[in-house]
């Protein structure tokens, strides 16, 4: 197998959870500026690895006992890896299949086809309209979260007693529930329809992405186009539903006592846990959005994840600390 390290630049920059940061070599191959901030982060756990681009967003990654992926091939490709060891590589890869990982992979674990019901949309909501003086309070709101306009926010055509954003909920491009944000202070705050086993941001997801970032809030899920739970754990249908996507699933608790509980969650569906290392005002993803930005705030994601239960179990520990 190839060590990726030995490839890569020395100026580097190691973290306590793995990443090496370096100057990203992909940028410049996919029309943006060369890298000079350490934007490119490897994660190598002994022969498998992952690669994250913050700069022009590249990712690859390999797995011993699969073939050599086509975006894994031109990053070592860029990294100066010769041609023949990458066909190397590959061929001892597949080598460490075993009858019984193949079998494994064509008998893909067959659980109960999650779905949802369609729903309409709550009546008298129109699309935000940035344009539209009207809308513009609402603009301001969505825009200090740091959230863009992509995404089809709706809000009501007459300004009533309460003013809301409306957040359809969709999966495989079907409105199967929504959200009501109100914008005074009063409570509740959110009022949700939300069938069972629903994650939000399903369809925020795309193919060659190799890791999913899953929270609690639904805003936290907008600001970096991740996955929301909507509770303060993760329930069984949604475990299945996100280990569907078939990548890293990796949950970034809200830092206070109520993420207490999807760490627990995460830890039982095996999936990996970040908790990174901010301020005491920042509590949550959106919150981070805000302070740091997208780019900075995923880099820090990815860096701190974690998937063994000790260094979790550690790192809930320091959070329950902080509660006392």
């Amino acid at each position: 197998m190839i060590d990726l390290l030995s490839y890569i630049p020395q100026k580097r920059k190691n973290t306590s959870s793995g990443w090496v940061s370096f100057n990203a070599p992909c940028c410049v191959h996919k029309g943006e500026s060369q890298d000079k901030r350490l934007r490119g982060g490897i994660k190598q756990q002994e022969d498998d690895w992952s690669y994250h681009c913050f700069n022009c967003g590249f990712t690859a990654s390999f797995t011993a006992g699969r073939s050599v992926s086509y975006k894994a091939r031109k990053l070592l490709e860029w990294l100066g890896v010769d041609s023949t060891d990458v066909e190397r590589l590959n061929l001892e890869s597949l080598k460490r299949k075993s009858l019984l990982d193949l079998t494994a992979e064509r008998n893909t674990i067959k659980q109960k086809q999650i779905d949802f019901n369609e729903t309409e949309i709550p009546e008298g909501v129109e699309r935000i309209d940035p344009n539209n003086k009207l809308h513009f309070h609402y603009v301001d709101y969505l825009k200090a979260r740091g959230i863009v306009f992509g995404y089809p926010f709706l809000v009501d055509k007459r300004r009533g007693p309460r003013d809301r954003i409306v957040v359809p909920y969709t999966y495989k491009n079907r409105i199967v529930g929504h959200t009501s944000r109100y914008l005074d202070s009063r409570t509740p705050k959110f009022i949700n329809s939300q069938q069972p086993g629903y994650v939000f941001g399903y369809d925020l997801q795309k193919s060659d992405w190799t890791s999913a970032i899953v929270v609690e809030g639904i805003f936290d899920a907008l600001s970096i186009s991740g996955l929301a739970c909507m509770h303060e754990t993760i329930s069984k249908d949604q475990a299945q539903l996100l280990k569907q996507l078939q990548r890293r699933i990796i949950v970034v608790p809200d830092q206070d006592r109520a993420g207490l509980s999807i760490i627990d969650a995460a830890v039982e569906h095996k999936f990996e846990v970040s908790i990174p290392n901010w301020p005491e005002d920042v509590k949550d993803v959106n919150d981070a959005v805000v302070r740091f930005g997208v780019a900075e705030t995923l880099q820090q994601i990815h860096q701190s994840a974690e998937r063994s239960k000790i260094k979790i179990e550690m790192s809930r520990k320091k959070l329950l600390r902080n509660f006392k």
